[in-house]
């Protein structure tokens, strides 16, 4: 684990030590984003649990920094004790590859071909797979069941991953974009990722390419370490 768990909402507790990185976030589809790139690429960061059950994105501090009440929030230490707030799980993951990926292990170099590549599937995640995702799910589990909008919605996440089936087959190297992880497969794994799609288990063999890079993720430590992180 590179996270030091701490309980201290001031980010000005860890002290200034050069630049350093101070998250607040949850065990959730999105707050699991930039908790998965930092421990990919293994650096040091401070995490804030913030236990969404209990409301504490709520709270008058947590909205001083975040004025929409949601996780997550980063916040971005810098050697003078200034602080940057980040939020929004995309905005943070664009924000750290560029503060924290200089060899672009997880992200691509600004400007190039992949890189504009890598932002066009992560809105694609974030506009498109992510909202139909959560729309069915939503409508799946009411006590009052409306059967056409939970067939739309699902029909139309099938849809989203054959997309996203079809894109890995094209580009070949077991990733939306480029020959190693992006940023829009650290944002696409925690949408998608078995427990994600109960009753979908037979859809999602029509899908290969899908499935072999939804094992790859479940078998790759470190981002397993980005969900095992909120267990310390």
């Amino acid at each position: 684990m590179t996270a030091i768990i701490t309980r201290n909402n001031d980010p000005k507790s860890v002290g200034t030590k050069g630049s350093q990185t101070y998250l607040y976030s949850w065990s959730t589809t999105n707050g699991v984003r930039p908790t998965i790139l930092l421990e990919l690429l293994e650096a040091t960061y401070y995490l804030n649990k913030v236990d969404i059950s209990k409301k504490i994105q709520k709270e008058k501090w947590y909205l001083e920094h975040n004025a929409n009440g949601k996780i997550p929030t980063l916040a971005w230490i810098e050697a003078d004790g200034s602080i940057t707030y980040v939020n929004e799980s995309a905005a943070i993951l664009l924000f750290l590859a560029e503060k924290l990926d200089k060899k672009n292990e997880f992200s691509f170099k600004i400007g190039s071909l992949e890189y504009y590549e890598d932002i066009e599937w992560l809105f694609f995640v974030l506009s498109g797979l992510g909202p139909n995702k959560s729309n069915w799910k939503y409508f799946s589990t009411l006590p009052v069941k409306n059967d056409s909008a939970i067939k739309k919605y699902r029909d139309e996440l099938l849809r989203n991953l054959g997309v996203v089936n079809t894109r890995l087959q094209r580009n070949g190297t077991g990733y939306l974009v480029g020959k190693h992880i992006g940023l829009a497969d650290i944002a696409l794994y925690p949408w998608i990722r078995k427990e994600q799609l109960p009753g979908l288990e037979k859809e999602i063999e029509q899908f290969p390419y899908v499935k072999k890079w939804i094992k790859s993720f479940d078998d790759n430590a470190n981002v397993q370490k980005g969900y095992s992180v909120f267990k310390q």
